[in-house]
């Protein structure tokens, strides 16, 4: 069973709930809310607590195994890490290049929330001024 092996991967102490929420993440295209997850659970025979979901996305969180969305007004939303993707970022002046984690998972969930919109692919360029470039200037 991939969950059980997935959650163990990460030391995971193993639950019905934590397999059952761990299966609902990953089924998902999107991220799910707190709720959709208990609701999900409740439906499929468990009888848990909605406090066991905050708990176990804490510990799915603390062990880098999900990725948490901020959507506004103190609503988050969860999904299963995915690969990680970075980007680089140019210095437009000594053309120096530092990798930057992808913002654009994070921006495509709160579009999907807000607009009902899903990103299928992105171009992202990243040009600024380096600290160094930065203190040369000023001298």
């Amino acid at each position: 069973m991939r969950a059980l092996e997935a959650l163990k991967e990460k030391g995971i102490k193993i639950t019905k709930a934590r397999i059952a929420i761990y299966e609902i993440l990953t089924k998902n295209e999107s991220s799910v809310t707190v709720d959709f997850l208990y609701d999900e659970c409740r439906r499929l025979g468990l009888n848990l607590n909605i406090s066991t979901v905050y708990r176990t996305l804490e510990i799915f969180e603390e062990k880098k195994f999900v990725e948490k969305f901020y959507l506004g007004e103190g609503r988050y939303s969860f999904a299963i890490k995915k690969n990680h993707h970075v980007h680089k970022l140019e210095c437009s002046l000594c053309h120096k290049e530092i990798e930057v984690s992808c913002p654009m998972q994070h921006i495509g969930e709160l579009l999907k929330t807000q607009t009902g919109f899903t990103l299928t692919e992105h171009k992202l360029d990243l040009k600024g001024i380096c600290e160094e470039c930065k203190h040369k200037d000023k001298e």
